[in-house]
């Protein structure tokens, strides 16, 4: 006999349960209903099983017993100097005492508050529920509640203990810190010296941060850092890291490792040898190819990584490992795994805890201490990065790029695989600019495992990018508060939204940016409920504004006035083809050319020639263009306008400014385009290296316009 199905209201209240959206509103403003097929897939994703309404009735009444079987909250985030009472679930009538255990070590007891919830049998026991009181004035940081519940005579106390979260309620501004400020976008593999090793890296980064600094820049925007696989091919995308916690050693500048200047000739001689090619590389013409620049990148560290450290350096790195825990040691054992059984682990080594994994991480304990000691050498690369970019005059720095998840198959999903849902992964539905929908190919987070491991995932990673930065920016912030989760099988447009407890998230990494003295920024653009603006600009959070996107209802770009405050300004995105070919049409040209369109070509043009033609029109209208202007001429007075705007923040795309055409990203698109691999050139297509920038005219022409229109506009 076949089971029954479960019918729509049953899976709508199951779905709600787990923070499952059933409808959404489409791009166009039509109200779109979830199928129940995607619903159903998405709850196994959380391990839940709503196959048959006898499985979907018995997962609702968990849902609902869920608190209630919880001594205390898996997890309590509370901001700070709010008044809160924490429920204790017990026996009816048992009697309970609450401590608090401070941050730094110091405890305190609660006091119990009135609490007039009526007792419920759980699982066949009257089960009561207690509450007590968080004090108001609690210091930010990671705390500790226990709870003592007492049982009958001669038995000792039951004692459960639970993390309690104090977050800030706001961040201060970048004016409220010290005043608004403008930098520059960059890709940093794309931005190569002549030392370069066939991609850029740390000390390319401090050079660009020299010179935005030198020019009055406050900040210099990067992609992702985030750690790609080890050894075999290196997926090019940023966006798709193994792990967002540690940072690609294809970053490190083998040269500036300290060691290097003690080598003896002979193994120096290797190193010069091993880097001949790849810089070689740097300076011809081509897409940029990761895999040899890696290659030979590692063979060097290898050599370095055996030559003797001081003493002091050595305990450095004993410190710096100790520091990072466990998260370190299972990151260098994945690596090492990797390099070993390349992308299939046998059985017994699905994660870091079998009885196997034990045995080969002995095993391998030479080559985890080399991929431990990769990521102490970036982290002091980039801590002198950003020291180097604060002396250059600069207020913010180092502003790195968050990324919305990480590879199905990497390093986070090894050694954690209980954070992460199963089946699924992330993306966006249709837009106006991806009328397809979108699939990252990233696994997201499960909202109720974040809660139980009290959001370490988060804070972790939060950590380790804002250790050596002035800034992050939040890729789709709308990650933190719901995800677009598509089924293993289903198209990017048949999905359905996820929510997370947005509070506890962006609270986490409130903290982390505070006590790192750090701004933070969303990327809002796309599909984003109104409300979630307001929220994050009420907590300090900035917004992201691409002008390109900035229109009023009737289809004409906002005055500079009308633009949001507390956001970062840009004109375009590293989604969108840089401003010279996007001028030109050419983006219409490239997406048709990819079977990207979903109306006719000729519509697509005329659309295309027309928003182009409403630009210069409000560029006029301010007296920012001749009446014949040059492309050059256009966009400058683009980031002029720009500059007129009341935001905190203003950037501009290092690829703007040297007249570079060619997209590094088009969405929708995987081996049909080069995407992220597109070194930086100019209009012409020749290449612009890290030390040609200082003189370049147009780079120059550009920063000149834009910081005497921005101080006119400020004065």
């Amino acid at each position: 006999m076949t089971e029954l199905a479960p019918g729509r209201d049953l899976l709508t209240q199951l779905a709600e349960s787990y923070g499952i959206a059933t409808d959404y509103w489409a791009f166009n403003g039509d109200l779109t209903q979830v199928a129940d097929s995607t619903i159903i897939k998405v709850l196994a994703g959380m391990g839940v099983d709503a196959k048959t309404e006898l499985s979907a009735r018995e997962a609702l009444r968990d849902a609902e017993l869920r608190p209630w079987r919880e001594v205390l909250p898996e997890c309590t985030v509370v901001p700070q100097g709010s008044e809160v009472a924490i429920p204790v679930h017990l026996s009816h009538g048992a009697k309970v005492r609450v401590e608090l255990t401070y941050e730094d070590g110091r405890t305190t007891s609660l006091s119990q508050v009135e609490d007039f919830t009526p007792p419920r049998d759980v699982d066949g026991q009257l089960t009561g529920q207690a509450s007590f009181k968080i004090p108001n004035d609690l210091p930010l940081g990671y705390h500790r509640l226990t709870c003592s519940v007492e049982l009958p005579i001669d038995l000792a106390p039951e004692v459960t203990d639970a993390p309690l979260i104090v977050v800030p309620n706001r961040l201060p501004s970048p004016g409220e810190k010290g005043g608004d400020g403008w930098g520059v976008m960059a890709q940093l593999y794309s931005v190569c010296s002549k030392n370069s090793w066939g991609i850029g890296d740390t000390s390319d980064l401090k050079e660009l941060c020299s010179l935005v600094g030198a020019e009055g820049g406050d900040f210099l925007l990067i992609n992702p850092l985030h750690a790609a696989e080890p050894v075999g091919h290196m997926t090019p995308s940023p966006y798709l890291p193994v792990t967002r916690r540690f940072f690609n050693p294809i970053y490190i500048r083998p040269e500036d490792i300290r060691e290097v200047a003690y080598m003896p000739s002979s193994q120096r001689a290797l190193v010069e040898w091993a880097g001949e090619e790849p810089k070689k590389a740097a300076v011809t013409p081509g897409t940029i190819e990761r895999d040899s620049a890696w290659e030979a990148k590692r063979q060097a560290l290898e050599l370095i990584f055996n030559e003797p450290r001081s003493a002091a350096r050595q305990r450095d790195f004993e410190r710096f490992r100790v520091a990072e825990g466990s998260g370190l040691e299972n990151f260098a054992f994945w690596c090492a795994l990797r390099e070993k059984y390349g992308e299939d682990f046998p059985e017994a080594l699905r994660s870091p805890a079998t009885p196997q994994a034990s045995a080969e991480r002995a095993a391998l304990s030479e080559r985890i201490d080399f991929y431990a000691w990769m990521q102490w050498v970036i982290d002091d690369q980039l801590a002198e990065a950003q020291r180097s970019a604060l002396s250059s005059g600069m207020h913010i720095g180092i502003f790195h790029d968050l990324a919305v998840g990480v590879h199905a198959c990497g390093s986070d999903t090894w050694s954690l695989p209980e954070a992460f849902a199963d089946g699924v992964t992330v993306g966006a539905p249709p837009d106006m600019y991806n009328q397809l929908g979108q699939n990252w190919s990233q696994l997201p987070w499960r909202p109720d495992s974040l809660r139980r491991l009290a959001y370490a995932p988060l804070r972790d990673m939060a950590r380790t990018v804002l250790r050596h930065a002035g800034a992050v920016r939040v890729d789709h912030v709308m990650g933190l508060f719901r995800l677009w989760w598509i089924p293993e099988g289903n198209g990017a447009s048949d999905g359905a939204y996820v929510r997370f407890d947005h509070d506890a998230m962006l609270g986490v990494l409130m903290l982390e940016a505070q006590r790192a003295d750090a701004v933070v920024v969303g990327e809002d653009l796309g599909n984003v409920e109104p409300w979630v603006r307001d929220y994050l600009n009420a907590r300090g959070i900035l917004g992201t504004s691409v002008l390109w996107f900035e229109e009023n209802q009737d289809g004409q770009f906002k005055r500079p006035e009308e633009f949001r405050t507390q956001s970062l300004v840009t004109v375009d995105t590293h989604d969108l083809p840089p401003l010279a070919g996007y001028l030109a049409g050419e983006h219409v040209d490239l997406r048709n050319r990819l079977h990207l369109l979903t109306e006719p070509v000729e519509k697509v043009r005329a659309d295309a020639l027309a928003e182009r033609g409403r630009m210069v029109d409000r560029l006029r209208e301010f007296d920012l263009l001749s009446d014949i202007p040059t492309e050059r001429e256009i966009i400058e007075a683009m980031h002029c306008y720009i500059a007129r705007t009341p935001a905190e923040l203003l950037a501009i795309s290092l690829t703007d400014a040297v007249g570079e055409r060619k997209a590094q990203n088009v969405p929708g698109t995987d081996q049909e385009y080069e995407n992220w691999r597109v070194p930086l050139t100019d209009s012409s297509e020749n290449l612009v290296l890290v030390e040609d920038l200082a003189k370049n005219p147009r780079l120059n022409s550009l920063l000149q316009r834009f910081k005497k229109e921005l101080s006119a506009s400020r004065s």
